[in-house]
């Protein structure tokens, strides 16, 4: 699992922080800090962290799955 956020696009509600701690972490008020190579065992955190970003500023890819729709549940997040 791969992991980019568009950190122009965040506006550091730190919903994602919130949800998958190990994986993401505010620096100061606005600056977010992430693992970019999340573990797979944090699957399901990490894409309710996505879910939950008001802006939408989380994208999870998984290189070696065939692409999903948007929409078609949590592992539809991408």
């Amino acid at each position: 699992m791969r992991l980019v956020v568009d950190l122009n696009r965040c506006q550091g509600y730190a919903q994602c922080a919130f949800l998958a701690p190990d994986v993401f972490a505010m620096h100061g008020e606005e600056s977010l800090l992430y693992n970019p190579h999340a573990d797979e065992a944090q699957r399901e955190q990490v894409l309710r962290a996505a879910t939950a970003c008001p802006v939408q500023a989380i994208l999870v890819e998984y290189p070696d799955e065939a692409p999903a729709a948007v929409g078609e549940g949590l592992s539809g997040v991408r």
